[in-house]
């Protein structure tokens, strides 16, 4: 049996509280590894090590931390197979998927290279009586990631990326479920060039998370995982005064117009809704086509598709389309979930609940399921599944499916498709939702926009990666400068204003 390890000071650092947690192969059941459990003062040792390294990494010029990540991406590109095996072998997904989950987060450190633009001040020469106004952007300190299963090469690079660009000592607390890559990027990022001490990984449940949470030396924490985990994360931390940005759950709609491109809407909506087994927060869980026919029409399409969806293990390579949920927990509340859609009335158009793969019937495999004619007091549709499940609901009217979406207590994605250009544009003006697709299911914006969701699925005032990555992980200060000859007045004790 493998036991993992955390990454500190540098090296990997065996686990000292004697907690241990199983990491499984979802594809058997088996549990491949043991990570171990950090305690508060594992944590705090690596925050003391990290508070120790960052000031003389603030100190690098911006240019020469860019530097170290053009080497890192290097090296992730050189390491890309590696580390998707590793990735697929501990999370599940295909191969392919893994690879994208990698390139997603590589992408944001490409656009770290920008890093000395970013940090730029502004100055204001002359801005009064030989006075000259300038601003700076100067590094937090010390800021943490809280990461979640789902994405493990991606999110921890979302967050340690910036962070570190910008300046800071950075403390990661990947799953649990799937640690070991997010350690084998600290390892990478060694070998570009960063020093010890300012990329730590801490593996641990809720007594680690606390102890970053009240940790008086961690300035800022991020977090993506359910919501409510996300209102308890993001509530402490701010009581702690730290800054904080928190991603909760979704529950994503795409709207199907009846001038839509029915056969690029049904392929969208299956790509959508089952890769990854359906454990994406920007997951299509919602299909609403407006109007009877349309819907009959998208249905007809639509499951012999779902029907036609190939479930194995990662090792199938091309011949699978999407593999196991993370945990047998994962599986059994989403065959709950399913259940009660039937319970409560909803029409079961793919039923794949007696699915079982030969030679991996302990896997955490779930069939893909197509529901159709689902309402909103449902559980299937109040509730985020996170799993292979697309449910419909059909909308009288445009109004009805806007009003659909931005009701929803989730505003992390929508999508409209629509061949009408007037109906796209009001969509996109009006729907509350974050991120909006036209024409497109997944609108996960590049790494040179900001990815955030409103409402239950986004808590703070600042949106992950882009500009807004650079406005989270640094503060401003500001700078009033008058040299020696123009202060020969004697002292003024009225608060100055602009002559």
């Amino acid at each position: 049996m493998q036991e993992l390890s955390h990454f500190i000071d540098g090296r990997h650092q065996s686990g000292q509280s004697g907690r241990f947690g199983d990491v499984y192969n979802p594809a058997t059941g088996e549990i491949q590894a043991k990570v171990p459990l950090a305690s508060r003062e594992e944590l705090d040792r690596a925050v003391q090590s990290a508070k120790k390294a960052q000031p003389a990494w603030a100190a690098v010029n911006p240019q020469k931390r860019a530097r170290v990540m053009m080497e890192f991406i290097r090296l992730l590109h050189r390491d890309m197979e590696a580390l998707a095996e590793i990735l697929s072998r501990e999370h599940g997904k295909t191969l392919p998927d893994a690879r994208g989950d990698i390139q997603r987060g590589l992408e944001v450190v490409e656009f770290c290279i920008a890093t000395p633009h970013f940090l730029k001040g502004d100055y204001s020469a002359s801005a009064g009586p030989n006075i000259d106004l300038y601003s700076m952007r100067q590094p937090l300190g010390i800021a943490a990631g809280i990461t979640p299963f789902n994405f493990p090469a991606m999110i921890p690079m979302w967050k340690f990326a910036p962070a570190i660009a910008c300046g800071n000592a950075f403390i990661l607390k990947p799953s649990e479920r799937d640690p070991s890559v997010p350690i084998k990027l600290a390892e990478l990022m060694l070998e570009a060039g960063l020093p010890e001490g300012i990329l730590q990984v801490v593996n641990g449940d809720k007594v680690a998370v606390n102890a970053i949470l009240e940790h008086p030396d961690i300035s800022a924490v991020g977090f993506v995982g359910s919501t409510p985990i996300a209102q308890y994360i993001y509530s402490q931390a701010s009581a702690s005064g730290k800054r904080v940005q928190c991603f909760g759950g979704a529950k994503n709609h795409m709207i199907i117009m009846p001038d839509a491109d029915l056969d690029q809407a049904a392929d969208a909506l299956v790509g959508a809704g089952y890769g990854a087994a359906g454990e994406r927060c920007m997951a299509i869980s919602v299909a609403v086509p407006v109007g009877d026919q349309t819907a009959d029409a998208l249905m007809a399409r639509l499951i012999p598709k779902v029907e036609d969806l190939r479930v194995g293990p990662y090792t199938a390579g091309d011949d699978v389309d999407f593999g196991p949920l993370i945990t047998k927990e994962a599986k059994e509340r989403v065959l709950g979930l399913i259940q009660s859609g039937v319970k409560q009335g909803a029409e079961l158009a793919v039923d794949h609940r007696a699915f079982s793969l030969q030679g991996y019937e302990e896997g955490f495999f779930v069939g893909p399921h197509l529901f159709d004619r689902v309402s909103r007091d449902m559980d299937i549709y109040k509730n985020e599944i996170f799993g292979p499940v697309l449910s419909t609901v059909r909308a009288e009217s445009y109004e009805d499916a806007i009003g659909l979406a931005s009701d929803n207590p989730y505003g992390n994605g929508v999508a409209i498709f629509t061949r009408d250009g007037d109906t796209a544009r009001d969509f996109v003006d009006r729907v509350n939702v974050g991120m909006v697709g036209v024409n497109f299911p997944i609108p996960v914006p590049l790494a040179y926009h900001t990815f955030g969701g409103w409402k239950k699925s986004g808590f703070g005032d600042l949106n992950q990666h882009g500009p807004d990555a650079y406005r989270f992980y640094t503060r401003t200060k500001t700078v009033t400068s008058r040299w020696p000859s123009g202060i020969k007045e004697g002292a003024s004790l009225n608060i100055p204003v602009m002559e």
